[in-house]
């Protein structure tokens, strides 16, 4: 049996900023493995693990279950007398990167700290004020000559933090974003296991999200599933988040209800969690989702797509946060969703108008 914390910890506590995702690409390997036919992967660098339907149909359908893998990051931009100067990758925040430990990956990984110009020296003005990313420095304890042999400007910097046990079921670590979702979709492969279904499933770590939504799209093109469930993280409420818009933690993965997610397989997977008690939050998203359903949804001639999210506090931080039941629950739901999958399911999911003139034309 998955032990979800364990496996959440090795995921979280690699080191993967957006398109270098090599190092995590190999754990989720050796974790989807055993639990899948074969594993493939896109020209991008997407992890495709296909599970084969146990009780096959006539024509085959597939079921997409997509999770980025990479995370934020940064990048050395400059090294000046001995101290490491960065761009960041995609959403890092500098107002939480001061004081940060961080791993330089250089010719050798080497431990850092992230530190500014002293209060003292500081203008009244200037104390008042966060410090930008120019004026961020990295130290990593080295003299100069030593520095300037060891990193290069494009190396790699990442947060370098073990995951925390909170109280409860809570924990907390750089990456959960979105990690906490390719560990849900480890779960769904594990409930599996001892489950008949007769769609073959096809589990995605997807790069470059953070980046733009690439591999979800380079994947769905490659895998040409007919549905597909992407996961990712939404926002859990904390001080500074409207209540509106958090969704509680351990009270269950949330749908997304909004233009980007196909309506009639919104309510089957609504039906699945009625019918097998498990707890599931709507999420009005208007518009834009930014995450991998959003290129999902119209890859191809279009995707019938959903949404799944986990709950988590302080987003693009060293400190995510969320619940391990949101995300035991979210995979339970998946899989038991897989497994009542047939070979009409389509048809019950087709908008009213094709209906329609597949009658007409009868």
């Amino acid at each position: 049996m998955l032990d979800i914390k364990q496996h959440l910890k090795t995921l979280v506590e690699a080191h993967a900023p957006s398109g270098h995702e090599g190092p995590i690409r190999e754990i989720i390997r050796q974790a989807w493995q055993p639990l899948t036919d074969s594993i493939d992967q896109d020209r991008l660098g997407s992890l495709i693990a296909i599970k084969r339907a146990t009780k096959p149909l006539k024509s085959p359908r597939k079921i997409m279950l997509a999770a980025h893998m990479d995370e934020i990051g940064m990048m050395v931009r400059e090294v000046v007398d001995g101290f490491i100067f960065v761009h960041r990758i995609s959403g890092v925040d500098n107002r939480i990167m001061m004081a940060q430990p961080v791993l330089v990956h250089g010719r050798q990984p080497l431990p850092g700290i992230v530190a500014s110009v002293p209060p003292h020296l500081l203008s009244p003005s200037a104390r008042r004020k966060y410090p930008t990313f120019d004026e961020l420095i990295i130290d990593v304890g080295l003299p100069a000559d030593e520095v300037e042999q060891l990193v290069r400007i494009g190396d790699l910097i990442t947060p370098d933090v073990p995951l925390l046990e909170l109280n409860g079921k809570r924990v907390a670590a750089k990456a959960m974003d979105d990690r906490a979702s390719v560990a849900a979709v480890t779960a769904c492969l594990d409930n599996l296991q001892g489950m008949a279904h007769q769609w073959d499933v096809y589990a995605t770590a997807t790069v470059q999200e953070e980046t733009g939504l690439y591999g979800a799209t380079t994947a769905a093109y490659h895998i040409k599933p007919d549905i597909a469930i992407a996961l990712d993280v939404t926002f859990a409420p904390q001080p500074g988040i409207d209540s509106d818009e958090a969704k509680s933690m351990g009270d269950g993965p949330t749908i997304g209800i909004g233009p980007n997610f196909y309506p009639k397989l919104v309510d089957k997977v609504r039906e699945t969690a009625r019918q097998y008690e498990i707890k599931l939050q709507d999420e009005i998203i208007p518009g834009a989702s930014g995450t991998d359903a959003w290129s999902i949804q119209v890859a191809l001639e279009g995707i019938p797509t959903v949404l799944l999210g986990i709950p988590l506090r302080n987003m693009h931080s060293p400190v995510e946060t969320v619940d391990l039941r949101d995300i035991e629950r979210a995979g339970r739901l998946m899989a038991q969703f897989i497994a009542n999958l047939d070979a009409g399911f389509m048809q019950t999911i087709e908008w009213d108008d094709l209906k329609e003139k597949d009658a007409d034309q009868a």
